[in-house]
Parts: C-alpha cells; sequence; structure tokens
C-alpha cells in the first residue's frame, strides 16, 4: 500500500516545475515604485525583513520611483515571472493609474499575480491653522459663500488629489487645486498657511495633526480610525459617499508559478498576525488588511471601477 501511494504520488510532484520545488535559492526582490521614505517604501522594508527569516534567503527592496508608480510597476509586470521579482502595489498603482494614464504600460489584471493585501491608509481632510476652517460645514459653507479656496496634493491624479475632487463633486463647491511634488511639500504649505486645505494618508497626516501643526476635519473613510479616534468621518457630517481609502499590497509577475505564489501568501498572513510586526505597523499608522490571494484580486477589480468612476467625475486625464 506504501508503494501504491509512493508511486500515485509522484506524478503529481513532477508536475510543479523544477524551479518552484527548490524556490527560494538566491536574494529575492521587492519593487518599490515609489521614493525611500515613502509609506509604501517602509512597509516594503518591514515586510523584506520578516520574509527574509521566514524564507531563509535575502529579501530586499529596490526603488523605482517614477509617474505615480507606474514606472516601478512596469519593470515588475516584464520580470522574470520565477519568484525571485516581487512588487509593492498600490491605490496609485492599481486603482488610479489605470484610469488617467491612457497609455500605461502594463495591464493590472493581465500582468499580475496579487499575493496579499497587506495594510490601508486612509485620507485625512487637514485645514491650515491660519484658514479658520473647523469642520466640513464650515469649509462647505466658506466655498460657497465665495471665499477663494486652495487645496494641495501630491500631484495631479494621486490620491491626495482625488479625495479632496470627491468631496467638492459631493457638496458642489468649487476648489483650486495645487499639485506639489509630493505630501512633504504640500504639508509644509499647510502649516505656512499658503494652501487652506490638503488631504493626506493616516501616516502622513497624524503627526502634524498631534503636533497641533494642522487642523484635521474628517477621515475619507466608513468607519472612524483608531490612530485619530476623535475625528468624524466626511460621512458622518453628511457627505456618505467621499471614501478614499488607499491600500499597499504584495503582487508577483503574471504565471508566477502556483506554489510560490501560494508560500508568499501564506507567509504574508502568518507575518501580519505577528504581535511585533503588529505593534511596528501600529507605530507608523498603518491599518493591517490581511486579504489573501483571491481577496486582494477581487479588491482590485472593484477598486479599479470605483476610481475610473471618481477620475471620470473629476475630469483628470495625464497624457
Amino acid at each position: 500500500m506504501l508503494s501504491r501511494r509512493l508511486v500515485l504520488a509522484t506524478p503529481a510532484l513532477l508536475s510543479l516545475p523544477a524551479a518552484a520545488q527548490a524556490w527560494p535559492t538566491k536574494p529575492i526582490r521587492i519593487i518599490v515604485p515609489f521614493p525611500a521614505g515613502q509609506a509604501t517604501d517602509i512597509l516594503a522594508r518591514v515586510m523584506a525583513d520578516q520574509l527574509t527569516k521566514a524564507l531563509g534567503q535575502q529579501v530586499l527592496a529596490e526603488n523605482r520611483p517614477g509617474a505615480g508608480g507606474s514606472i516601478g510597476a512596469d519593470v515588475a509586470a516584464k520580470s522574470a515571472p520565477d519568484g525571485y521579482t516581487l512588487v509593492m502595489v498600490t491605490t496609485s498603482t492599481h486603482g488610479i493609474a489605470p484610469a488617467i494614464y491612457p497609455k500605461l504600460p502594463y495591464d493590472v489584471r493581465k500582468d499580475f499575480a496579487p499575493i496579499a493585501n497587506i495594510a490601508l491608509t486612509p485620507q485625512v481632510l487637514m485645514t491650515s491653522l491660519k484658514s479658520g476652517i473647523a469642520s466640513v460645514a464650515e469649509l462647505v459653507a466658506k466655498a460657497k459663500a465665495g471665499a477663494d479656496l486652495n487645496y494641495g496634493s501630491s500631484g495631479n491624479g494621486s490620491a491626495s488629489h482625488l479625495a479632496v475632487e470627491m468631496l467638492r463633486n459631493a457638496a458642489g463647491i468649487k476648489l483650486t487645486h495645487v499639485p506639489f511634488k509630493g505630501n512633504a511639500d504640500a504639508q509644509l504649505a499647510l502649516q505656512s498657511g499658503d494652501i487652506q486645505l490638503l488631504s493626506d494618508a493616516i501616516p502622513g497626516a497624524v503627526g502634524p495633526v498631534r503636533a497641533g501643526k494642522v487642523k484635521a476635519i474628517g477621515i475619507a473613510d466608513q468607519r472612524r480610525s483608531p490612530f485619530l479616534p476623535d475625528l468624524p468621518t466626511v460621512a458622518e457630517q453628511g457627505f456618505y459617499g467621499v471614501v478614499a481609502v488607499g491600500w499597499i499590497g504584495l503582487s508577483a509577475p503574471a504565471r508566477t508559478p502556483e506554489p510560490i505564489l501560494d508560500r508568499l501568501s501564506a507567509e504574508v498572513m502568518r507575518i501580519l498576525k505577528d504581535p511585533e510586526v503588529l505593534e511596528k505597523l501600529k507605530s507608523l499608522s498603518f491599518v493591517p488588511a490581511r486579504e489573501s490571494r483571491q481577496e486582494f484580486e477581487a479588491y482590485i477589480a472593484i477598486e479599479n471601477t470605483k476610481w475610473r468612476k471618481i477620475v471620470q467625475a473629476a475630469g483628470v486625464k495625464i497624457e
């Protein structure tokens, strides 16, 4: 009976690619489509450290920024599907970019194999202390009264741009967009009073808000954040459709062997239950997502549809 089981098992084992059975046998890179120091980069390095321990091979983060993350994502899409190139994918690369770049060099559904959604980063609406605006209602009232209000963003077509456009459309108000090269520059402009409004992901908003440098007026999520528990959602203030939650996950090039994808997904799920990792994510103001391969793939499809509608409503297009 034992020998029969071995004979029956052998074809199944041989059906797996030899490289997948042995993987990993060399270092693995995680492409980060954004500059060093940004939220995606910080999270990538946390995951790289943990995956190095779990897989027994060095996992390294490699920054390839540019074009809202699409340059790095394209590098990953065109890499060998052998499990040695992974990529951090985000709202920008896989949710917004397909809607705003008519000639995007990759297809988010066909060129990637989702592994796991890792963390969520909802947008926070903040005002300059000099503006005197302390709530969404006050912002809307001032705009409708004819006040000349400017809002900053980390760039045209970014989540910080589109979050405010969602509110502007929902409230039927006029606001002037001032794009910056990144949220760090936009934050400085907000704190100095050069702009009156800014939306930023919660990891970048918590510090200035808690330090009293800016005024948080609403979070663009369906629920309040554990990091700013006293801050009401925009929906609580009457604008129910203003939900702009960023996400950061891990993917591989399409056609990466299923056993490798399954192993990586399982390891990420395990890592996101580790108390030490959870404490690290908490210190960085990340909310763990813990979405498996199948859940993440379905979520990306939903996000594609959602952001396309938002981009169309805002009239944003980048050639």
